[in-house]
């Protein structure tokens, strides 16, 4: 049993020690399948915009996780500095991964939605990136009276 745990808990470690810096590394690439959006994507088909924020990395990092954790059927898995992951279930069960990374320096979170398994995901990920957008807007919003997009 120690064993396992081991194992499940090393992925989580990986994923906050490679959240040292705020380069184009830390996002994985989209796959060639449609069911993958990304801020770092070249494809225009497959980019959105990053999130921006104001205030410091911590403040956007909670900011963050709240309105994860407050959409349907979400989890975060990990969090760090400058780093959050989560998953999102579909109503048919499917699971999504989700990773956001904070660039202080740009004043934005660049973010990587992604369906796990399947090739089609009928613009579902790009809808859940637009909701965490405006949602983060209005968090933040709400926290320091600063409307979305400000810096």
């Amino acid at each position: 049993m120690r064993i396992l745990q081991i194992f499940l808990f090393l992925p989580g470690m990986f994923f906050l020690a490679s959240g040292a810096g705020a380069g184009e590394a830390d996002l994985p690439p989209c796959p060639s399948s449609p069911n993958c959006v990304s801020s770092r994507d070249p494809d225009p088909a497959r980019r959105v915009d990053p999130i921006p924020f104001r205030g410091t990395p911590e403040e956007a990092r909670e900011a963050l996780e709240a309105v994860v954790r407050s959409l349907p059927r979400s989890k975060v898995i990990a969090s760090s500095g400058i780093g959050v992951r989560a998953e999102f279930q579909t109503r048919l069960g499917f699971v999504d991964d989700v990773v956001f990374r904070i660039d202080e320096a740009a004043g934005v979170i660049h973010v990587r939605s992604a369906s796990r398994t399947g090739y089609w995901d009928l613009g579902a990920n790009r809808r859940r990136v637009e909701a965490i957008q405006e949602a983060f807007g209005n968090v933040m919003e709400q926290r320091r009276g600063v409307g979305p997009g400000s810096r």
